[in-house]
């Protein structure tokens, strides 16, 4: 039987996939959700005291990340993206006691609506907080020989920075460390040929730029607003 030709990415059908409407989303979070009081707290803080509240992680992102911290057995975490700390907040839970998250942002005001949670939650001593750009805190990670020391990264910033924050975080990680990368999709238009702009251009360069990387392995899924994830491997 002669092979079968391989078939270009033009010719292959399209796959069915779920729509996650109200009520799918509802059911997720009814048999699969573990958000307690201070996680619910805190996006509701952040829901009241900040316009642009949706910037913030979900709490089925946030239990996600916990999940991948965990699994990781992480003890040193890199989050360039604090807004008001909801994602901070789940990943340093799954740190052990003596693990450190190192949280990147330059907004004083937004990170102090999540620092009393962290408290009530009892991982505040676990997170150092970095005001500045971030590329500046990162730049002085590596100059302070931190290169290969972090187990996980998730990028979740302005969006025109991603290429910077990606490689930067890369040569952070160790090998064998994960990535998280956040709004890889950016509600569809990475993928509207005739949208654009900058941050659109931005994420479209750097996802086909991840496409071709040798040094990560690569798993893009379409879930929330699109997360990248980038398994950092190991060199001969």
């Amino acid at each position: 039987m002669p092979p079968v030709p391989h078939r270009c990415h033009e010719e292959e059908p399209v796959l069915v996939h779920l729509v996650l409407d109200d009520e799918i989303q509802r059911y997720v979070q009814d048999v699969s959700l573990r958000e307690d009081d201070i996680a619910r707290e805190l996006r509701a803080a952040t829901t009241s005291q900040v316009f642009e509240h949706n910037m913030s992680a979900s709490p089925e992102q946030g239990q996600l990340l916990s999940f991948l911290v965990g699994l990781m057995s992480a003890r040193t975490v890199v989050e360039v993206g604090v807004f008001t700390g909801y994602s901070t907040l789940c990943m340093a839970r799954a740190l052990p006691p003596d693990g450190r998250l190192i949280a990147l942002d330059f907004n004083e005001e937004w990170a102090d609506i999540g620092r009393p949670f962290w408290e009530r939650a009892g991982v505040a001593d676990r997170i150092r907080l970095e005001l500045r750009p971030a590329v500046q805190t990162l730049d002085m990670m590596l100059a302070d020989g931190a290169a290969g020391t972090v187990d996980f990264a998730f990028i979740d910033a302005d969006k025109e920075g991603y290429p910077l924050y990606f490689e930067r975080c890369l040569e952070l990680l160790r090998p064998g460390g994960l990535m998280v990368i956040d709004n890889v999709l950016l509600a569809g238009n990475v993928a509207r040929p005739d949208f654009s702009d900058p941050e659109t251009d931005s994420m479209r360069a750097l996802n086909s730029t991840l496409l071709e990387d040798d040094r990560v392995e690569l798993s893009m899924l379409p879930i929330f607003d699109g997360v990248t994830l980038a398994y950092k491997r190991a060199r001969d």
